[in-house]
């Protein structure tokens, strides 16, 4: 046997022993060795895409390709490139075709597949995980599998495993809770779905990526028992549910770049979860060479800065191993080989159905709607209530499908609410519309310059220019909001010297929002608003037809624009019966929310047509929690995110009552912006010098307000429904190691009603550790006829509880006399029982 193929059998023996190590058991434990706990998981589910009973074949397959390749094609198999074909994809790593080893497409995908050509626009996860419901999640994940192999992708960049840990992150939206359990639970029913579609699902962004500022640098300080017992959850979940792939963080994680961490890549991803598939840096999120390759990164995205030359250089130069980049090859095509993209003959990609995902979108659209409040009978909308209705805001007349960024998709097509709310009123139904806020601005009267001047719409073609220089006279101090939408290169606009749209860097120029970045008609949208005295003032526009032409307008709003829109919307809201305003908060990548206010003037229009009118509803399009010191004076609030492409008919079936509105909040949302786990405490966010320490330990989320006795405006799992509900009976067993939790539930109004039943579970006297006051355990969604009652049975298995040791590096159970609690959210807990656990 020669030394290569000596080395090549060895490599295949690590990463079959790292399996072996993923099937005993998805207990972490760091540093390896050392001892266990007494609460043992229950062992992962079969993986989509798992080896059968050709295994074998594959490895001899995976081995036959690794000693064949050479030292530049290896390499080449571990980092991106530019795709000589695109579609519009985050990714692309060039093939062998020599060897017959395919060219990779890497897509975004957590709401739906993100590439050039239009793709079904799914709900955003935050909304799916509004269900409680991991089936409709394993449904969801299908949708993406399919279209990302019908839109010819191999490996989709989702889910979005980290947890909703700030308010204030940009990317709340894009992932599923606050709550570890529930996250773990969602996110490997989302990758099932996607890998029994054939297609690798990239779990990310591994670790503590929970914000976008200073996200490229920011050092994440957070102790081993809070890491394990709160942001690894959902990826372990992931692991053990069979991933094909995981995305490497920007941030550093405890002093190191999350994909060069051994401790995490190493230590905890492959050594104590036994991963045997391939880590993929986010976009430019490798600082190194020999650091990263060695703590296990396998593929740098987007090209070859520190896997390409310099490290065939650091081969050749000793400081990293032959065996090393053979191990990571290795991983990349035994996890090609899994998904059968090795074989002569790979699947036949299936045809897209447009259609299916449709209903799927819709379906989750109307299962996550939250309904928040509802006084005075405002919902669901009936009679003459349901005959006369305003509509209010501009995402009432233009959907607002998905959030900025990565997430974005184009979809096949959208509806807009007040067309969906006028089809399902019907005929003899006044349904009226109102602005209340311009979003892109009016006209620049054409005669406000000297010399005058049409900036409405330019059109230029290829190749030319144009400008215009001008002046105009304030009478008094406005505030303006100057907008410039296009299609081509952005032109200049420049008033009083200074250029209002500059080009920014990274990420804030690429993502602008999902609704605020693009207008109606497709064109690219930037704002600026300005506090202007009142005298003479300069404007300069030119622009640059470049390469194929384009069309650009300067749009404005002013003080008397929002004023008169302002009016319109009291006098509809007068004039009207009921009143649904839709109000907005636009969230995208690489930004934070600065705050949890509603932005512009919404907080003004809702208190003015709320007064006008109090049967008023407003639908809430926002990326996370909301302060809401205008909701004494409404009737209903209606949370729905951001709802994919059938937003508007999902939205209409709740407000008529055609569904149950279903949804429970995945997160908290606070009273004010003080009565937070970061109010006064920048260390913990955004943090401080750089660093940001995660020390609320164990306690994310709603744990926090409990600890604290803080109450929020509104509680994880809060949710109202068209019906009441009643929960008897319960009772509390010990049953393989846990608890087995019974309880009845009684659907006691006059209305049909799904309900989402939680479980609770208190800390272990018997722990000398810093426990949870309550931590979710369980949940089941049910959907009840009016006066059915239903015995329902959760399952508290030993991971649920426990905790994790620190000094063990292990998982303990949690022995002694455990408080059980069951009831609507974390805060409305009628039921209450004791049981006694046994850790040994």
């Amino acid at each position: 046997m020669s030394e290569a193929v000596s080395r090549r059998s060895a490599i295949r023996l690590l990463a079959g022993a790292g399996a072996a190590l993923g099937a005993a058991g998805c207990a972490p434990s760091v540093p390896p060795g050392a001892g266990r706990g007494t609460a043992p998981p229950a062992p992962p589910a079969p993986a989509a895409g798992a080896p059968g009973a050709d295994a074998a074949d594959g490895a001899a397959r995976v081995d036959s390709l690794l000693e064949r390749l050479t030292l530049e094609e290896k390499t080449a198999l571990l980092h991106g490139a530019r795709d000589p074909a695109p579609l519009g994809q985050a990714g692309y790593v060039p093939g062998v075709p020599r060897l017959g080893i395919p060219a990779l497409r890497l897509a975004d995908g957590p709401a739906g597949v993100r590439v050039a050509t239009p793709a079904t626009a799914l709900p955003a996860p935050v909304l799916l995980a509004s269900a409680f419901d991991p089936a409709l999640a394993r449904e969801y994940g299908r949708v993406l599998g399919r279209e990302g192999r019908a839109l010819g992708l191999d490996v989709l960049l989702a889910p979005m495993a980290n947890l909703i840990r700030t308010p204030y992150a940009g990317r709340n939206f894009e992932t599923f809770a606050e709550d570890p359990r529930l996250t773990a639970d969602l996110v490997a029913e989302v990758i099932r779905g996607i890998q029994d579609e054939g297609l690798i699902a990239a779990v990310k962004h591994f670790a503590l990526y929970n914000q976008e500022k200073g996200r490229d640098t920011v050092d994440v300080i957070a102790a081993e028992r809070t890491l394990h017992e709160t942001e690894l959850r959902g990826f372990e979940a992931a692991v053990a549910a069979g991933a094909g792939a995981v995305v490497g963080a920007y941030n550093k994680v405890n002093g190191v770049y999350a994909c060069e961490s051994g401790p995490l890549l190493g230590e905890v991803l492959r050594g104590a979860w036994g991963f045997d598939g391939w880590v993929i840096s986010d976009r430019e999120a490798v600082h190194s060479t020999v650091a990263a390759i060695s703590a296990g990164l396998d593929v740098e995205m987007p090209g070859a800065t520190h896997f390409g030359a310099p490290l065939r250089e650091a081969v050749r130069g000793g400081s990293v191993s032959q065996d090393t980049v053979d191990l990571a090859v290795h991983r990349v095509l035994s996890t090609l080989d899994r998904f059968g993209l090795l074989t002569d003959r790979p699947a036949a990609r299936p045809a897209r159905d447009a259609a299916a995902g449709a209903r799927t979108a819709r379906k989750v659209a109307a299962a996550g709607a939250v309904l928040l409040r509802n006084e005075r009978g405002t919902l669901p909308l009936a009679g003459a209530a349901a005959r006369s209705i305003a509509v209010i805001g501009p995402t009432g007349q233009v959907p607002f499908v998905s959030g900025g960024g990565s997430a974005h998709v184009v979809p096949d097509a959208a509806a807009a609410p007040l067309a969906a709310i006028r089809q399902r009123a019907g005929n003899g139904s006044t349904v009226r519309h109102a602005l209340g806020e311009d979003l892109y601005g009016r006209p620049l009267p054409p005669v406000l310059l000297r010399p005058p001047a049409d900036l409405d719409d330019r059109r230029l073609e290829a190749g030319r220019t144009w400008s215009h220089q001008g002046t105009f006279t304030l009478t008094a101090a406005d505030e303006w909001t100057l907008l410039v939408h296009y299609t081509g290169q952005r032109p200049s606009v420049r008033l009083d010297g200074e250029e209002l749209f500059p080009v920014r860097q990274g990420v804030a120029e690429q993502f602008a929002g999902g609704l605020l970045g693009t207008a109606p008609d497709g064109m690219a949208v930037r704002r600026r608003t300005l506090a202007l005295k009142a005298g003479a003032h300069r404007l300069a526009v030119s622009a640059r037809g470049g390469a194929a032409g384009q069309r650009f307008r300067l749009r404005l709003t002013t003080r008397a624009s929002r004023a008169a829109d302002l009016a319109e919307a009291v006098k509809a809201a007068k004039a009207a019966r009921s009143v649904v305003l839709f109000a907005y908060e636009d969230a995208t990548e690489g930004t934070d929310r600065t705050s949890l206010a509603l932005p512009g003037g919404q907080e003004r229009l809702i208190e003015a047509v709320a007064a006008a009118n109090p049967r008023t509803t407003v639908v809430l399009n926002t990326s996370s929690s909301t302060t809401m010191p205008w909701l004494s004076r409404t009737g209903a609030v209606l949370q729905t995110y951001y709802p994919g492409q059938e937003g508007a008919g999902a939205t209409a079936d709740i407000l008529f009552g055609d569904v149950d509105p279903g949804g429970r909040l995945t997160q908290t949302f606070p009273a004010d912006e003080d009565a937070t786990p970061f109010g006064g405490n920048p260390l913990r966010y955004p943090g401080v010098g750089g660093r940001q320490e995660h020390t609320e330990g164990v306690h994310v989320g709603h744990r926090w307000y409990d600890a604290q006795r803080t109450a929020p405006l509104f509680p994880f799992g809060h949710g109202l429904s068209y019906t009441t509900w009643q929960y008897e009976k319960l009772v509390v067993r010990p049953e393989h190691g846990g608890l087995r939790v019974e309880f009845t539930v009684r659907n006691s109004g006059r209305r049909k009603g799904t309900e989402v039943a939680q479980v609770y579970v208190g800390p272990s006297p018997e722990l000398k550790l810093d426990q949870p006051v309550r931590a979710l355990a369980g949940y089941r969604r049910l959907t009840l006829a009016p006066g059915q009652a239903q015995r329902v049975t959760v399952t508290i298995d030993p991971r649920a509880l426990s905790s994790w040791d620190p000094e063990r590096h292990a998982w303990v159970l949690g022995g002694g006399r455990r408080e059980v609690f069951a009831g609507r959210s974390s805060r409305e807990l009628p039921l209450r029982s004791k049981a006694v656990v046994r850790s040994r």
